[in-house]
């Protein structure tokens, strides 16, 4: 054999040494990736605990130029990787697995799979309920006192929170009932205009005070009325 032969044999073996084809499971190391790709190293425990791979680009349903799904692995889940061309030099994150230590978020016990479930570190959970006759939408964060549920079944939306609610916007709001009524419960009720306020009602209107009512105006008060009754 030349020695030309000998070197072709060699390289070769060192290429099919650099090669795995197929899919295996990683772990994932590092997640802070210096170029802001996206992207993550992993190790190979059942080829070496030290080791790390080169930086993994990592699978999504979408993505493009600053938009997509962003749900990147922490650091020691497990992961599915695939290699380009089958070198090892070129991984791929196909996804995140579960295991006998890492579990699900939900369970599927009764086997109708009902439940389509986010759930992040800290507990913020995003539930789609296909619970048949019960369907709902639910968003809650990590202490459970606050929460956004979509009732398909009474086709409400309801809001909770444990603190202070703060709707602000730079244009116009409208509460609109188109059949029900508007109701306002609370321990002390302030209505403040910085122009005008005007309250109208096509039948009665009824102010009532259980203590004292005092109504002020600058320039005096005006009632208009043909029938004014002072009681």
């Amino acid at each position: 054999m030349s020695d030309m032969d000998l070197l072709d044999e060699f390289s070769s073996a060192a290429k099919q040494r650099s090669r795995f084809d197929g899919v295996t499971v990683g772990l994932v190391t590092n997640n802070k990736d210096p170029e802001g790709l996206g992207r993550l190293k992993i190790k190979f425990p059942w080829l070496s605990e030290q080791e790390e791979s080169h930086w993994a680009r990592v699978l999504t349903p979408m993505a493009g130029q600053e938009r997509g799904l962003y749900f990147l692995p922490e650091v020691d889940d497990e992961v599915l990787v695939a290699f380009e061309h089958g070198d090892v030099n070129f991984p791929y994150i196909l996804g995140s697995l579960w295991n006998g230590k890492d579990k699900p978020p939900a369970s599927n016990s009764d086997g109708k799979n009902n439940l389509r479930t986010i759930k992040s570190r800290s507990g913020h959970v995003i539930t789609l309920d296909d619970t048949r006759g019960e369907e709902k939408i639910i968003v809650r964060d990590m202490t459970q006192k606050n929460e956004i549920v979509l009732d398909s079944k009474h086709n409400t939306l309801s809001v909770k929170v444990d603190g202070e609610l703060t709707i602000e916007t730079k244009g116009k709001i409208t509460i609109k009932s188109t059949s029900g009524d508007l109701e306002i419960d609370c321990n002390n009720l302030k209505v403040q205009a910085k122009q005008s306020c005007e309250i109208k009602a096509n039948q009665d209107v009824t102010v009532q005070a259980n203590a004292q009512l005092t109504l002020k105006g600058p320039a005096g008060v005006k009632i208009n009325d043909g029938a004014l009754e002072v009681m």
